[in-house]
């Protein structure tokens, strides 16, 4: 590596005498154009490569954990190579959404019944044509968790159905509650530290394939929320493994940082306009427990936090909601195999607040932590419209669970 670094430093050097040469000798004389741009090519690409393409910070609590993971998952130990073009944070998680591509999906709904009278909109991926599970019963299932306001129509959803189709898997994704065209029948809606509604679902999905493996991936808030679950239930669930991606870690810092301006301007307004529609379609509902106008005047997500989500599920500060609503208070009681994907420069969870230490501290617990990649975003290849680095992490890690998880229970 100190050899790689001291060639980059002689030849930035040897270049910059170049174009410095270059520009005495004149603009417009022969080809010193052609050479301007071939030099600033060379350094963007010396750049790239010594401080930008990075293999991923694996941590583990456990040699097991991580010698499972390099021999099954290699993704998680090769160097991720952001888009060259578009490997800045911000730029990352804007772009996601609009240059990936949607896979066609043909899914079945399902309303399922909760115990307080309302109801859980599940769409369901069948793969009744998996060549490799042709018996249903035991066809592997996973869980599919999406973000704040994301349904099954999100692209990383339907990249991860797509993906688990071509290993032979069935998917069902759970819609939180309000947020995909069902009727809101009680006044709740849903966040990340109330686990009932999962509970509901993961008991009613076993219970229609007990033999079947299964697992689950959240992503951003579907993360936080799978990760709070897994910790308040510890070794009881009927999941296998399960899989994050872009979490929330510490609930405060996710909201200070996105409160900053540019944070603020970019992210953090527009996500607190679709809450506010995702609520006021059931205003109704709401009036008689909710001041709805003050609700609709938020200007943050703290605000909306204040002012909806921490009076609907009876808490009494933002910070008793805040502070139950952050997965890293209980990481430490995870008791399956769980990995854990983020990138360091994630405006959305701060670097400093990923709980590194507790992961450490716990065999179950892989976290793996790419220098760039946003929110959701880890673009990779000069056009990164089919498949991106998260993609990528999440098929070798399902597979690796469902094809050779019986062996970390031999580590």
């Amino acid at each position: 590596m100190q050899l790689l670094a001291m060639d980059l430093r002689m030849l930035s050097r040897e270049l910059s005498l170049y174009l410095e040469h270059q520009v005495r000798v004149g603009f417009f004389g022969s080809g010193v154009g052609f050479s301007l741009i071939l030099g600033f090519s060379v350094a963007y690409a010396c750049l790239y490569l010594s401080s930008i393409a990075k293999k991923p910070q694996l941590v583990t609590g456990g040699e097991s954990f991580s010698r499972f993971l390099q021999d099954h998952c290699p993704v998680v130990t090769e160097t991720y190579y952001p888009t060259v073009w578009c490997w800045e944070s911000r730029g990352q998680t804007l772009l996601r959404p609009f240059i990936t591509s949607k896979p066609p999906v043909q899914y079945r709904n399902e309303l399922i019944k909760t115990a307080d009278g309302g109801q859980i909109s599940l769409d369901w991926f069948h793969n009744d044509n998996s060549k490799s599970y042709m018996d249903a019963s035991t066809r592997p299932t996973i869980l599919l968790l999406p973000g704040l306001t994301g349904t099954s129509k999100e692209s990383y959803i339907l990249h991860m159905i797509h993906l688990s189709e071509e290993l032979g898997y069935r998917c069902v994704v759970f819609n939180n509650r309000g947020v995909a065209g069902e009727n809101l029948l009680t006044p709740r809606t849903y966040c990340c530290a109330n686990t009932e509604d999962l509970e509901t679902v993961i008991h009613h999905v076993h219970s229609l394939y007990p033999s079947a493996p299964f697992l689950a991936a959240g992503v951003s808030m579907g993360g936080m929320l799978l990760l709070n679950y897994l910790g308040k239930i510890g070794p009881k669930t009927p999941l296998k493994a399960a899989a994050t991606f872009s979490v929330g870690w510490n609930t405060f810092a996710c909201t200070e940082s996105l409160e900053k301006p540019l944070n603020w301007l970019l992210f953090n307004y527009y996500l607190t306009t679709c809450l506010q529609s995702s609520v006021n379609k059931h205003r109704h509902m709401f009036v008689k427990q909710i001041d709805m106008d003050h609700v609709m005047k938020a200007k943050s997500i703290r605000e909306f936090d204040t002012r909806f989500t921490s009076v609907m599920f009876g808490y009494r500060t933002i910070d008793d909601y805040y502070t139950d609503a952050s997965p890293n208070r209980r990481l430490k009681s995870v008791r399956i195999p769980v990995l854990c994907l983020n990138s360091v420069d994630d405006v959305f969870s701060p670097s400093h607040a990923i709980p590194i230490e507790t992961a450490k501290q716990n065999p179950n617990v892989a976290l793996v932590l790419t220098s760039y990649g946003g929110h959701i975003g880890f673009l990779e290849g000069i056009w990164p419209r089919q498949s991106t680095y998260m993609d990528r992490v999440f098929k070798q890690f399902v597979q690796a669970m469902v094809e050779h998880g019986h062996e970390l229970s031999n580590m």
